[in-house]
C-alpha cells in the first residue's frame, strides 16, 4: 500500500511520460541528453500541512521538482522552449492527476546555460510543481 505522497507523485512521473522527452524520477543526468530532451521528477518537499479537525484531515502544499534539459546543437533556446510548453499542456490536460490531487499548479520556469567542456551547451531548468492534495495523517 503506498502513501497519498507516493501515489500523487507517481501519477505525475505517469503523466509526463507521455512526453517525446524522457522523464525519470530521482535519477542522476546522464552523460547523453535525449535529442527530445530530458524531464527528471524530484520528490521535493510536502511543507507543513494545514490541518483541519472533525474529520481529522492534513492538506499540503507539495512541492516537486522537474529539471528540464536540452541540449540541442541548434535551435537550443526553441527546443527548450517546445519542451516547457509540453510539459505545460501536458499538467493542464488533468490538473487532478485522476482525483489523486486537488489540484496541480506549475509555476514559471528561471532557465540557465551550462557549458559542457567539448559538448553543446545545456539549457536547464527547474519547474517547481505544486501539489495540493490531502491526506489522513502525516505518513498516510
Amino acid at each position: 500500500m503506498h502513501t497519498t505522497r507516493e501515489t500523487v507523485l507517481a501519477a505525475l512521473h505517469a503523466q509526463l511520460q507521455s512526453l517525446a522527452a524522457l522523464a525519470l524520477r530521482d535519477e542522476v543526468l546522464p552523460e547523453r541528453i535525449p535529442p527530445a530532451g530530458l524531464i527528471i521528477l524530484r520528490d521535493g518537499q510536502p511543507g507543513d500541512p494545514e490541518v483541519t479537525l472533525s474529520p481529522l484531515r492534513y492538506h499540503y502544499e507539495h512541492r516537486a521538482e522537474l529539471e528540464v534539459v536540452v541540449q540541442a546543437p541548434n535551435g537550443r533556446a526553441s527546443a527548450f522552449d517546445t519542451l516547457i510548453a509540453a510539459i505545460g499542456t501536458v499538467l493542464e490536460a488533468d490538473r487532478t492527476l485522476g482525483g489523486l490531487c486537488d489540484w496541480v499548479e506549475p509555476e514559471a520556469p528561471a532557465s540557465v546555460d551550462l557549458p559542457v567542456e567539448g559538448a553543446v551547451t545545456l539549457k536547464a531548468a527547474v519547474i517547481i510543481v505544486v501539489l495540493h492534495y490531502t491526506t489522513t495523517g502525516p505518513l498516510a
